[in-house]
Protein backbone atom coordinates (compact mmCIF):
# COMPACT_ATOMS: atom_id res chain seq x y z
CA UNK A 1 0.00 0.00 0.00
CA UNK A 2 1.18 3.18 -0.89
CA UNK A 3 1.10 5.82 2.63
CA UNK A 4 2.81 8.90 0.80
CA UNK A 5 4.20 11.48 3.18
CA UNK A 6 2.73 11.39 6.97
CA UNK A 7 3.58 12.91 9.95
CA UNK A 8 3.25 11.74 13.38
CA UNK A 9 -0.09 12.76 15.12
CA UNK A 10 0.23 14.08 18.95
CA UNK A 11 -2.66 15.84 20.98
CA UNK A 12 -0.53 18.85 21.25
CA UNK A 13 0.13 19.58 17.78
CA UNK A 14 -3.28 17.99 16.40
CA UNK A 15 -4.47 21.34 15.05
CA UNK A 16 -1.78 21.91 13.23
CA UNK A 17 -1.50 18.40 11.55
CA UNK A 18 -4.61 18.74 10.26
CA UNK A 19 -3.84 22.29 8.72
CA UNK A 20 -0.57 21.01 7.15
CA UNK A 21 -1.10 21.27 3.00
CA UNK A 22 0.06 17.60 1.58
CA UNK A 23 -0.35 15.32 4.11
CA UNK A 24 -1.35 11.64 3.06
CA UNK A 25 -1.06 9.87 6.34
CA UNK A 26 -0.72 9.56 10.00
CA UNK A 27 0.69 7.79 12.94
CA UNK A 28 -0.47 8.07 16.48
CA UNK A 29 0.64 6.31 19.68
CA UNK A 30 -1.42 3.09 20.04
CA UNK A 31 -1.17 3.00 23.96
CA UNK A 32 -2.51 7.28 23.92
CA UNK A 33 -5.71 5.99 22.34
CA UNK A 34 -8.58 4.94 24.30
CA UNK A 35 -11.32 3.22 22.00
CA UNK A 36 -14.08 4.25 23.88
CA UNK A 37 -13.14 8.21 22.86
CA UNK A 38 -11.18 8.80 19.46
CA UNK A 39 -10.20 12.50 19.45
CA UNK A 40 -11.58 14.50 17.92
CA UNK A 41 -8.75 15.58 15.91
CA UNK A 42 -8.33 12.21 14.55
CA UNK A 43 -11.96 11.60 13.52
CA UNK A 44 -12.13 14.57 11.45
CA UNK A 45 -8.51 13.52 9.52
CA UNK A 46 -10.78 9.81 8.74
CA UNK A 47 -13.45 11.91 7.92
CA UNK A 48 -10.93 13.80 5.03
CA UNK A 49 -9.51 10.20 3.96
CA UNK A 50 -6.31 10.71 5.95
CA UNK A 51 -4.93 7.22 6.77
CA UNK A 52 -3.87 6.54 10.55
CA UNK A 53 -1.63 3.64 11.30
CA UNK A 54 -1.13 2.54 14.99
CA UNK A 55 2.30 2.78 16.37
CA UNK A 56 2.79 0.38 19.41
CA UNK A 57 5.37 0.95 22.06
CA UNK A 58 4.81 -1.23 24.52
CA UNK A 59 4.77 -5.53 23.54
CA UNK A 60 8.36 -6.08 24.32
CA UNK A 61 8.53 -8.70 21.22
CA UNK A 62 12.43 -8.85 21.66
CA UNK A 63 11.68 -9.79 25.47
CA UNK A 64 12.34 -13.11 26.80
CA UNK A 65 8.57 -14.03 27.78
CA UNK A 66 5.76 -14.65 25.28
CA UNK A 67 3.65 -10.98 24.23
CA UNK A 68 1.30 -10.40 26.26
CA UNK A 69 -2.48 -11.55 25.45
CA UNK A 70 -4.12 -8.55 26.51
CA UNK A 71 -1.80 -5.79 25.09
CA UNK A 72 -2.09 -7.89 21.68
CA UNK A 73 -5.71 -7.77 21.88
CA UNK A 74 -5.50 -4.21 22.95
CA UNK A 75 -3.22 -3.12 19.29
CA UNK A 76 -5.62 -5.06 17.31
CA UNK A 77 -8.57 -3.76 18.74
CA UNK A 78 -6.79 0.45 17.94
CA UNK A 79 -6.11 -1.34 14.20
CA UNK A 80 -10.10 -2.18 13.95
CA UNK A 81 -11.38 1.34 15.51
CA UNK A 82 -8.96 3.02 12.77
CA UNK A 83 -9.70 0.45 9.39
CA UNK A 84 -5.72 0.92 9.78
CA UNK A 85 -4.00 -0.93 6.53
CA UNK A 86 -1.18 -2.02 9.24
CA UNK A 87 0.08 -1.70 12.77
CA UNK A 88 3.50 -1.12 14.00
CA UNK A 89 6.22 -2.16 16.49
CA UNK A 90 9.41 -2.61 17.64
CA UNK A 91 12.56 -4.85 17.33
CA UNK A 92 12.95 -4.08 21.18
CA UNK A 93 12.78 -5.29 24.71
CA UNK A 94 11.10 -3.28 27.54
CA UNK A 95 10.59 -5.21 30.39
CA UNK A 96 12.59 -8.18 32.42
CA UNK A 97 12.55 -10.31 35.35
CA UNK A 98 9.89 -11.47 36.82
CA UNK A 99 8.97 -15.55 37.39
CA UNK A 100 11.14 -16.87 34.93
CA UNK A 101 14.39 -15.27 36.64
CA UNK A 102 13.10 -15.60 40.43
CA UNK A 103 13.71 -11.89 40.68
CA UNK A 104 11.44 -8.40 40.55
CA UNK A 105 9.49 -7.49 37.98
CA UNK A 106 11.28 -4.60 36.27
CA UNK A 107 10.06 -1.55 33.57
CA UNK A 108 12.71 0.43 31.42
CA UNK A 109 9.87 3.14 30.49
CA UNK A 110 11.94 3.10 27.33
CA UNK A 111 12.89 0.54 24.13
CA UNK A 112 16.11 -1.25 24.93
CA UNK A 113 18.36 -2.87 22.44
CA UNK A 114 18.34 -7.01 21.75
CA UNK A 115 21.09 -8.94 21.65
CA UNK A 116 21.72 -9.97 18.23
CA UNK A 117 22.19 -13.44 18.92
CA UNK A 118 20.92 -16.79 17.26
CA UNK A 119 18.65 -17.34 20.54
CA UNK A 120 17.46 -13.71 20.81
CA UNK A 121 16.01 -14.14 17.39
CA UNK A 122 14.83 -17.35 17.70
CA UNK A 123 12.99 -15.80 20.88
CA UNK A 124 11.96 -12.91 18.59
CA UNK A 125 10.99 -14.71 15.43
CA UNK A 126 8.18 -16.89 17.58
CA UNK A 127 6.97 -13.98 19.14
CA UNK A 128 6.64 -12.20 15.99
CA UNK A 129 4.57 -14.99 14.92
CA UNK A 130 2.17 -15.22 17.94
CA UNK A 131 1.77 -11.70 17.15
CA UNK A 132 1.03 -11.67 13.76
CA UNK A 133 -1.42 -14.45 14.42
CA UNK A 134 -3.30 -12.09 16.84
CA UNK A 135 -3.59 -9.17 14.49
CA UNK A 136 -6.54 -8.68 11.80
CA UNK A 137 -3.64 -6.36 9.86
CA UNK A 138 0.04 -7.21 9.18
CA UNK A 139 2.30 -5.95 11.14
CA UNK A 140 5.84 -3.96 10.39
CA UNK A 141 8.50 -4.33 13.09
CA UNK A 142 11.05 -0.59 13.68
CA UNK A 143 14.90 -0.81 14.08
CA UNK A 144 15.55 1.26 17.55
CA UNK A 145 17.94 3.49 18.34
CA UNK A 146 20.17 2.20 21.04
CA UNK A 147 23.02 3.91 23.40
CA UNK A 148 25.11 0.72 24.49
CA UNK A 149 25.97 -2.40 22.39
CA UNK A 150 25.58 -6.26 23.56
CA UNK A 151 28.86 -8.42 24.27
CA UNK A 152 29.03 -10.84 21.82
CA UNK A 153 26.95 -10.29 19.02
CA UNK A 154 26.28 -12.51 16.58
CA UNK A 155 25.02 -10.69 13.58
CA UNK A 156 24.63 -7.25 12.25
CA UNK A 157 21.58 -5.18 12.54
CA UNK A 158 21.07 -5.79 8.97
CA UNK A 159 21.78 -9.70 9.45
CA UNK A 160 19.55 -9.60 11.81
CA UNK A 161 16.36 -7.88 10.32
CA UNK A 162 17.21 -10.23 6.79
CA UNK A 163 17.10 -13.54 9.01
CA UNK A 164 13.61 -12.09 10.89
CA UNK A 165 11.73 -10.89 7.56
CA UNK A 166 12.78 -14.05 5.83
CA UNK A 167 11.49 -16.27 8.60
CA UNK A 168 8.49 -14.72 9.67
CA UNK A 169 7.60 -12.50 6.78
CA UNK A 170 6.93 -9.43 8.98
CA UNK A 171 7.29 -6.13 7.32
CA UNK A 172 9.67 -3.53 8.18
CA UNK A 173 9.67 -0.25 9.72
CA UNK A 174 13.05 1.55 8.93
CA UNK A 175 14.04 4.76 11.27
CA UNK A 176 16.89 6.27 9.10
CA UNK A 177 17.27 8.40 12.60
CA UNK A 178 17.92 5.47 14.58
CA UNK A 179 20.73 4.48 11.82
CA UNK A 180 22.22 7.48 12.49
CA UNK A 181 22.19 6.97 15.79
CA UNK A 182 23.99 3.62 15.82
CA UNK A 183 26.38 4.94 13.59
CA UNK A 184 27.45 8.02 16.05
CA UNK A 185 26.89 5.52 19.51
CA UNK A 186 27.71 1.88 18.12
CA UNK A 187 30.37 2.58 15.15
CA UNK A 188 28.16 0.91 12.71
CA UNK A 189 27.81 1.78 9.05
CA UNK A 190 24.10 2.99 7.39
CA UNK A 191 24.98 2.06 4.48
CA UNK A 192 26.20 -1.75 5.42
CA UNK A 193 23.09 -2.07 7.35
CA UNK A 194 20.82 -0.58 4.23
CA UNK A 195 23.29 -3.46 2.05
CA UNK A 196 21.74 -6.17 4.31
CA UNK A 197 18.30 -5.01 4.95
CA UNK A 198 15.80 -6.42 2.56
CA UNK A 199 14.28 -2.91 1.61
CA UNK A 200 11.51 -4.70 -0.63
CA UNK A 201 10.12 -5.49 2.58
CA UNK A 202 10.03 -1.34 4.64
CA UNK A 203 6.37 -1.23 4.96
CA UNK A 204 7.48 3.07 5.82
CA UNK A 205 10.33 5.05 7.15
CA UNK A 206 10.24 7.09 10.34
CA UNK A 207 12.47 10.66 10.14
CA UNK A 208 13.06 12.33 13.49
CA UNK A 209 15.95 14.85 15.25
CA UNK A 210 18.29 14.68 17.87
CA UNK A 211 21.43 15.66 19.01
CA UNK A 212 24.73 14.53 20.06
CA UNK A 213 26.41 15.53 23.41
CA UNK A 214 29.54 14.30 24.26
CA UNK A 215 29.84 12.10 21.66
CA UNK A 216 26.87 10.50 22.67
CA UNK A 217 23.93 10.96 20.28
CA UNK A 218 20.55 11.22 21.58
CA UNK A 219 17.57 10.56 19.38
CA UNK A 220 15.03 13.11 21.18
CA UNK A 221 12.36 13.50 18.39
CA UNK A 222 12.15 16.91 20.10
CA UNK A 223 15.13 18.80 18.02
CA UNK A 224 14.99 19.60 14.26
CA UNK A 225 15.67 16.62 11.36
CA UNK A 226 19.86 17.09 10.69
CA UNK A 227 21.51 16.96 7.63
CA UNK A 228 23.24 13.37 8.44
CA UNK A 229 19.52 11.99 8.92
CA UNK A 230 18.53 13.38 5.37
CA UNK A 231 21.85 11.51 4.35
CA UNK A 232 20.81 8.25 5.57
CA UNK A 233 17.30 8.82 3.73
CA UNK A 234 18.80 9.30 0.47
CA UNK A 235 21.07 6.44 0.50
CA UNK A 236 17.70 4.66 1.41
CA UNK A 237 15.65 5.97 -1.33
CA UNK A 238 18.73 5.64 -3.66
CA UNK A 239 17.75 1.23 -2.96
CA UNK A 240 14.13 1.48 -3.12
CA UNK A 241 11.00 3.72 -3.41
CA UNK A 242 9.84 3.18 0.25
CA UNK A 243 5.59 3.05 0.43
CA UNK A 244 5.88 6.17 3.34
CA UNK A 245 7.58 8.63 4.88
CA UNK A 246 6.81 9.98 8.24
CA UNK A 247 8.06 12.82 10.05
CA UNK A 248 8.25 12.17 13.91
CA UNK A 249 8.14 15.00 16.83
CA UNK A 250 7.55 13.95 20.88
CA UNK A 251 8.17 17.04 22.39
CA UNK A 252 9.18 21.06 22.10
CA UNK A 253 6.91 21.10 19.40
CA UNK A 254 7.94 23.70 16.60
CA UNK A 255 5.49 26.29 15.09
CA UNK A 256 3.84 24.69 12.28
CA UNK A 257 5.83 26.50 9.60
CA UNK A 258 8.96 24.84 11.42
CA UNK A 259 6.72 21.42 10.96
CA UNK A 260 5.99 22.16 6.97
CA UNK A 261 9.42 23.21 6.43
CA UNK A 262 11.16 19.55 7.59
CA UNK A 263 8.60 18.10 5.59
CA UNK A 264 9.62 20.01 2.84
CA UNK A 265 13.12 19.25 3.37
CA UNK A 266 11.89 15.33 3.27
CA UNK A 267 10.21 15.64 0.13
CA UNK A 268 13.09 17.48 -1.16
CA UNK A 269 15.81 14.88 -0.28
CA UNK A 270 13.51 12.22 -1.66
CA UNK A 271 12.83 13.76 -4.71
CA UNK A 272 16.84 14.48 -4.95
CA UNK A 273 17.84 10.96 -4.44
CA UNK A 274 15.28 9.23 -6.41
CA UNK A 275 17.51 7.06 -8.85
CA UNK A 276 15.12 7.16 -11.74
CA UNK A 277 15.00 3.28 -11.82
CA UNK A 278 11.29 0.74 -11.02
CA UNK A 279 11.15 0.30 -7.04
CA UNK A 280 11.73 -2.92 -6.14
CA UNK A 281 8.76 -5.12 -5.81
CA UNK A 282 7.13 -5.84 -2.22
CA UNK A 283 7.52 -9.10 -0.68
CA UNK A 284 5.46 -11.90 -1.29
CA UNK A 285 2.46 -12.76 0.54
CA UNK A 286 2.75 -15.00 3.80
CA UNK A 287 3.34 -18.88 2.93
CA UNK A 288 3.13 -22.25 4.81
CA UNK A 289 6.75 -21.79 4.53
CA UNK A 290 6.86 -18.59 7.64
CA UNK A 291 4.36 -20.76 9.72
CA UNK A 292 6.76 -23.28 10.50
CA UNK A 293 8.56 -20.88 12.74
CA UNK A 294 9.32 -23.36 15.50
CA UNK A 295 9.44 -22.60 19.08
CA UNK A 296 12.79 -21.86 21.44
CA UNK A 297 13.48 -24.51 23.63
CA UNK A 298 12.38 -22.94 27.62
CA UNK A 299 16.17 -22.94 28.29
CA UNK A 300 16.76 -20.25 25.47
CA UNK A 301 14.30 -18.36 27.15
CA UNK A 302 15.39 -18.46 30.48
CA UNK A 303 18.90 -17.58 29.06
CA UNK A 304 17.54 -14.40 27.34
CA UNK A 305 15.74 -13.68 30.22
CA UNK A 306 18.62 -14.25 32.78
CA UNK A 307 20.29 -11.79 30.85
CA UNK A 308 18.11 -8.87 29.95
CA UNK A 309 17.07 -8.67 33.62
CA UNK A 310 20.56 -8.41 34.35
CA UNK A 311 21.07 -5.58 32.37
CA UNK A 312 17.59 -4.17 33.47
CA UNK A 313 18.63 -4.16 36.95
CA UNK A 314 21.73 -2.22 36.38
CA UNK A 315 19.94 0.39 34.50
CA UNK A 316 16.85 0.81 36.51
CA UNK A 317 17.76 -0.92 39.77
CA UNK A 318 21.22 0.09 41.29
CA UNK A 319 22.35 -3.73 40.23
CA UNK A 320 26.26 -4.53 39.13
CA UNK A 321 27.16 -4.27 35.90
CA UNK A 322 27.04 -7.13 33.61
CA UNK A 323 30.36 -8.68 32.09
CA UNK A 324 31.13 -6.96 29.04
CA UNK A 325 29.30 -4.28 29.26
CA UNK A 326 30.98 -0.70 28.84
CA UNK A 327 30.31 0.92 32.43
CA UNK A 328 30.73 4.48 30.86
CA UNK A 329 27.79 3.86 28.40
CA UNK A 330 25.62 2.27 30.82
CA UNK A 331 25.83 5.55 33.24
CA UNK A 332 25.06 7.36 30.31
CA UNK A 333 21.95 4.83 29.59
CA UNK A 334 20.80 5.17 33.17
CA UNK A 335 20.55 8.88 33.43
CA UNK A 336 18.82 9.00 29.99
CA UNK A 337 16.20 6.65 31.51
CA UNK A 338 15.82 8.78 34.64
CA UNK A 339 15.98 12.26 32.92
CA UNK A 340 13.05 10.60 30.83
CA UNK A 341 10.80 9.08 33.50
CA UNK A 342 11.13 12.59 35.26
CA UNK A 343 9.60 13.94 32.13
CA UNK A 344 6.46 11.92 31.48
CA UNK A 345 5.63 12.12 35.26
CA UNK A 346 6.07 15.73 34.78
CA UNK A 347 3.59 15.47 31.85
CA UNK A 348 1.21 13.00 33.81
CA UNK A 349 0.90 14.56 36.92
CA UNK A 350 1.87 18.32 36.29
CA UNK A 351 0.94 19.65 39.62
CA UNK A 352 4.08 17.76 40.69
CA UNK A 353 6.68 20.21 39.24
CA UNK A 354 3.91 22.82 40.07
CA UNK A 355 4.10 22.42 43.47
CA UNK A 356 7.53 21.16 44.00
CA UNK A 357 8.71 23.93 41.46
CA UNK A 358 12.87 23.89 41.16
CA UNK A 359 13.08 21.29 43.18
CA UNK A 360 10.92 18.55 41.31
CA UNK A 361 13.85 16.87 39.05
CA UNK A 362 16.79 16.83 41.56
CA UNK A 363 14.05 15.31 44.08
CA UNK A 364 12.50 12.96 41.54
CA UNK A 365 16.12 11.69 40.53
CA UNK A 366 17.34 10.78 43.75
CA UNK A 367 13.61 8.98 44.25
CA UNK A 368 13.98 6.94 40.65
CA UNK A 369 18.05 5.92 41.89
CA UNK A 370 16.29 3.74 44.48
CA UNK A 371 12.74 3.11 43.13
CA UNK A 372 12.55 1.20 39.78
CA UNK A 373 9.33 1.77 37.19
CA UNK A 374 7.06 -1.05 37.66
CA UNK A 375 3.56 -0.14 37.64
CA UNK A 376 2.97 3.04 35.14
CA UNK A 377 4.10 6.13 35.22
CA UNK A 378 0.67 7.22 37.13
CA UNK A 379 1.15 5.34 39.69
CA UNK A 380 5.56 6.14 39.42
CA UNK A 381 3.72 9.95 40.53
CA UNK A 382 1.61 8.93 43.32
CA UNK A 383 4.73 6.73 44.87
CA UNK A 384 6.99 9.59 44.36
CA UNK A 385 4.44 11.97 46.33
CA UNK A 386 4.27 9.35 49.08
CA UNK A 387 8.25 8.51 49.51
CA UNK A 388 8.57 12.18 49.77
CA UNK A 389 6.10 12.94 52.54
CA UNK A 390 6.83 10.17 54.49
CA UNK A 391 10.53 11.56 54.57
CA UNK A 392 8.89 15.39 55.77
CA UNK A 393 9.89 16.51 52.22
CA UNK A 394 8.81 19.30 50.99
CA UNK A 395 10.23 21.41 53.81
CA UNK A 396 8.50 24.48 52.69
CA UNK A 397 4.86 23.55 54.93
CA UNK A 398 2.65 25.00 52.58
CA UNK A 399 3.89 23.01 49.42
CA UNK A 400 3.72 20.34 51.65
CA UNK A 401 0.29 20.45 52.51
CA UNK A 402 -0.52 20.81 49.09
CA UNK A 403 1.31 17.71 47.92
CA UNK A 404 -0.72 15.98 50.61
CA UNK A 405 -4.04 16.70 49.54
CA UNK A 406 -2.44 15.92 46.09
CA UNK A 407 -1.61 12.57 47.21
CA UNK A 408 -4.62 12.03 49.25
CA UNK A 409 -6.89 13.27 46.47
CA UNK A 410 -5.57 10.51 43.77
CA UNK A 411 -4.90 7.77 45.61
CA UNK A 412 -8.04 7.46 47.84
CA UNK A 413 -10.46 4.85 46.93
CA UNK A 414 -13.02 7.80 45.67
CA UNK A 415 -11.74 11.30 44.17
CA UNK A 416 -12.77 14.35 47.16
CA UNK A 417 -16.31 15.39 47.64
CA UNK A 418 -16.95 18.64 45.95
CA UNK A 419 -17.30 20.54 49.60
CA UNK A 420 -14.27 19.20 50.21
CA UNK A 421 -12.48 21.25 46.91
CA UNK A 422 -14.75 23.55 47.89
CA UNK A 423 -13.27 24.12 51.38
CA UNK A 424 -9.74 23.68 50.34
CA UNK A 425 -10.25 26.79 48.16
CA UNK A 426 -11.81 29.11 50.35
CA UNK A 427 -9.42 28.02 53.10
CA UNK A 428 -6.33 29.01 49.97
CA UNK A 429 -8.47 32.05 49.51
CA UNK A 430 -8.27 33.46 53.22
CA UNK A 431 -4.50 33.10 53.15
CA UNK A 432 -3.51 34.09 50.34
CA UNK A 433 -2.42 30.52 48.95
CA UNK A 434 -3.42 28.73 45.58
CA UNK A 435 -5.43 25.30 46.43
CA UNK A 436 -4.20 21.86 45.58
Amino acid sequence: MKLGIGIGWRPEIADAVEALPGIDWVEAVAENICPGHLPESLVRLRERGVTVVPHGVSLGLGGADRPDAGRLADLAARAELLSAPLVTEHVAFVRAGGPRTSSPALEAGHLLPVPRTRDALDVLCENVRVAQDSLPVPLALENIAALVSWPGEELTEGQFLAELVERTGVRLLIDVANLHTNHVNRGEDPATALDELPVEAIAYVHVAGGVEKDGVWHDTHAHPVTAPVLDVLAALRSRVDPPGVLLERDDDFPPAGELAGELDMIRATLDRAASGRPARSAPPARSAAWAAVSAPPDATRDRLAAAQAGLLSALVAGGPVPQGFDRQRLGVQTRALAAKRAGVVAKVAPELPEILGSGYRDAFLAYAATRPLSGGYRRDALDFAEELLITGLPADAAARRRLTHWWQDRAGARPPRRTTLFVRAARAALTGRRPA
